[in-house]
């Protein structure tokens, strides 16, 4: 399994992030929620879509619409 992304900022503050097009099939949601739930540290975990729905937790792993994340910015 691989993470897109992990994220250290100059604060040593770490996040990692998942990428999908879209997470509509239930295979497709596990598939991507499963590389974050291997991770067993407490830094926060998302899983980015361009799917448009009211922005879920899964086990503590926030997914939220890539567009809207991009527009706000790191909700850190």
């Amino acid at each position: 399994m691989e993470v897109d992304f992990v994220v250290t900022d100059d604060d040593g503050y770490t996040s990692y992030y998942q990428v999908a097009w879209t997470t509509m099939q239930p295979e497709t949601l596990e598939r991507e929620l499963a590389s974050l739930r291997a991770i067993k540290d407490s830094n926060p975990k998302y899983l980015l879509t361009t799917d448009i729905d009211l922005n879920p937790v899964y086990d503590g792993i926030r997914k939220l619409n890539v567009a809207d994340w991009l527009l706000q910015g790191n909700d850190r």
